[in-house]
């Protein structure tokens, strides 16, 4: 008993480490991708740059991040391309056209495509929320591909989810091109940085209470609360491979 304690323990110590990991992650995401081009920009137009100059330098903020990130690790990563891809071609457009509104829709653009991306995933062999679940969480890979293959329900809350985030990010993205095309300039970036922060919250929320009222969450984490497991849910070892993988 002291052993199979132990390695619950273990177990968890491990799964927090992982979400501790993943907080950090999104922490810094959001300095680089978020706060720091809007500080900047403000910064810029201060110092007296006008509006597409301080637009243009404020977005290498996030070009720079995901360069970063690709050098570092040694491994091109095909969003951090197409994010680089996106920045890089609305920063022509913009300078080609003059036009600093074309600059502030392009987080309305790069927000839709990611939103169908994420729609798209619904058709391929495990969706989008899921596979970010299993990237925050690796310890627990095996376990989660138990219970995707063996739990009709599970699936179903995943690809649920996935709904979410994909017609949310749609929903955010409208709102980021109407703002940059219809209001002043210089308010457009803070707004851009607040709607970020709303929408995320907004759905994270969601996903928590589904992932609670669902038992999914005591699924996953069986030592915290009270377990309430989905109907028809079977743990790993009682799974089998029913065709969807």
């Amino acid at each position: 008993m002291a052993a199979l304690r132990d390695e619950t323990e273990l177990a968890e110590d491990g799964s927090r480490r992982e979400q501790s990991a993943a907080r950090r992650q999104f922490a810094v995401t959001m300095l680089c991708d978020v706060v720091l081009p809007v500080g900047l920009y403000y910064v810029l137009r201060g110092a007296g740059c006008g509006e597409l100059l301080s637009l243009l330098i404020s977005a290498a903020a996030p070009a720079l991040n995901t360069a970063y990130h690709v050098v570092t690790r040694r491994k091109v990563d095909a969003v951090g391309v197409f994010v680089i891809a996106i920045l890089v071609l609305v920063g022509l457009g913009s300078f080609i056209s003059g036009s600093p509104r074309l600059t502030l829709a392009r987080g309305g653009w790069f927000t839709g495509l990611i939103a169908l991306w994420i729609l798209g995933s619904l058709y391929t062999s495990r969706p989008f929320t899921y596979r970010a679940l299993k990237t925050l969480l690796p310890g627990k890979s095996e376990a989660l591909e138990g219970y995707w293959r063996g739990d009709p329900h599970f699936r179903r809350i995943w690809r649920g989810l996935t709904v979410l985030w994909g017609v949310g990010l749609l929903v955010d993205a409208a709102l980021r091109v109407i703002m940059a095309y219809t209001l002043p300039v210089d308010t457009v970036p803070a707004l851009d940085g607040v709607l970020y922060f709303v929408t995320y919250l907004v759905l994270q929320v969601i996903t928590n209470v589904v992932l609670h009222r669902t038992g999914v969450f005591q699924l996953i984490f069986p030592g915290r609360g009270r377990r309430r497991v989905p109907a028809g849910s079977r743990g790993p070892a009682e799974t089998k491979d029913d065709g969807t993988a």
